[in-house]
């Protein structure tokens, strides 16, 4: 069976029928050159009728496939995506997501002509369904799910700690199974949000040696609503990712001269930084860059509640 695909492209999606449906269509739409694939989309238990959206497509030359997860989470749904998988790479795309017609054959294209490459990422661009405000430039993308490192190809390395999302990756499968694959620990699931699965993916496979390329030939699409475009929305995500990442426990992160409740002493000289920039650029009426300091300091306060909380149960 493995044999009959070059990628498997799994898109994990929970009660978001309709949208999902356009993100198959902007797969079975690819450039095929010779290319053999299969979709597999994993229904994380969603209360709509995605299962018959998906079954829409199953009369298609190139086969979809309708995969239930129950376990609940980015990361059950895309590992399940994975168990399933027959090609020797796969790939990934989130169901808001629009791969561009030549998304597979550049993936092809980059792992036969880097045989050392483990895993590659690209660019995730926005479609703003509404005007985003002013503060909103790209340094506040990536609670969107908004990826762009530029349009020079570069190989993805530890000393670089440039990494790529799940919204646009694709991974050598032998890999995964080497590795391990997405941490539910660290997963975005229901309203949580500001998950760290994709970052820990990378971590690992840096680990082991495994090097990654970044191409901007690879590009996705995300539509953005009004949601994701408020303050509310990103102060959230962040928190949330704070709280992900005291779990994660990353060693780049944990390196300090002391720790105070577990919380290692740049943190709190980058949060006293971010106090003094927020009252400086909100006095300069700098919007953009308050608000920044601001987010960090909401990624500070989830991470020092998540040691302080582990440090009062032992």
């Amino acid at each position: 069976m493995e044999d009959q695909f070059d990628i498997s492209v799994v898109i994990p999606t929970y009660s978001r029928c309709q949208i999902v449906a356009e993100a198959i269509q902007s797969v079975l739409a690819q450039e095929s050159d010779g290319l053999r694939y299969e979709v597999i989309v994993v229904d994380n238990n969603s209360p709509d009728n995605t299962r018959d959206v998906v079954s829409s497509f199953s009369n298609r030359k190139i086969p979809v496939r309708y995969v239930f997860e129950g376990e609940q989470g980015n990361s059950y749904a895309r590992n399940a995506g994975i168990r399933e998988a027959h090609a020797p790479i796969v790939a990934f795309i989130d169901d808001d997501i629009r791969a561009a017609p030549n998304w597979l054959v550049t993936i092809k294209r980059t792992f036969a002509e880097h045989p050392q490459v483990g895993f590659v990422g690209g660019k995730v661009l926005p479609v703003w369904q509404v005007t985003p405000p002013r503060w909103l430039t790209s340094r506040h993308w990536m609670p969107l799910g908004l990826q762009d490192h530029g349009n020079t190809e570069f190989f993805l390395e530890p000393v670089r700690v440039t990494g790529v999302i799940s919204a646009n990756l694709a991974v050598r499968r032998e890999l995964l199974e080497r590795v391990g694959m997405f941490s539910p620990r660290l997963q975005m699931v229901k309203g949580c949000i500001g998950g760290m699965e994709d970052h820990d993916l990378v971590n690992r496979l840096w680990a082991e040696g495994i090097t990654g390329m970044y191409v901007p030939e690879l590009v996705v699409q995300t539509s953005i609503g009004r949601e994701r475009t408020r303050k509310s929305y990103h102060r959230r995500w962040h928190k949330g990712h704070g709280r992900n990442y005291a779990l994660m426990r990353e060693e780049r992160m944990e390196k300090a001269s002391w720790h105070l409740f577990g919380v290692p002493a740049h943190l709190y000289r980058e949060a006293l930084m971010n106090v003094v920039e927020l009252l400086k650029n909100s006095l300069r009426r700098k919007e953009e860059y308050a608000f920044l300091s601001e987010v960090h300091l909401w990624f500070f306060f989830a991470f020092w509640l998540e040691r302080v909380q582990n440090v009062r149960s032992k």
